[in-house]
């Protein structure tokens, strides 16, 4: 553990950062879950609502800095193909 207080500082500041940073991206990753499980389930409505949802969520994670603007992207880039690719 560091003995400068401001060193302290900065590694309790980073946990708390870490550990939001990770709420996050688990939200990002559960909402695109749900968009491949209702592609998987063949339900072309349960789809588009899952992928509103997820786009959504995938931005917020990109405007709170979580990700890279063209990480997001490539994200939602990918969930339209494969909903769009849907039978």
């Amino acid at each position: 553990m560091a003995n400068i207080k401001s060193a302290k500082k900065r590694i309790l500041v980073n946990r708390t950062k870490a550990d939001r940073n990770k709420a996050i991206k688990s939200g990002v990753k559960t909402a695109i879950k749900k968009v491949y499980a209702a592609i998987d389930a063949n339900d072309k409505d349960a789809a588009k609502a899952a992928l509103a949802e997820a786009t959504s969520v995938i931005d917020k994670a990109a405007a709170k800095g979580v990700y890279h603007k063209n990480t997001t992207s490539r994200k939602v880039s990918r969930l339209n193909k494969a909903v769009n690719q849907m039978a």
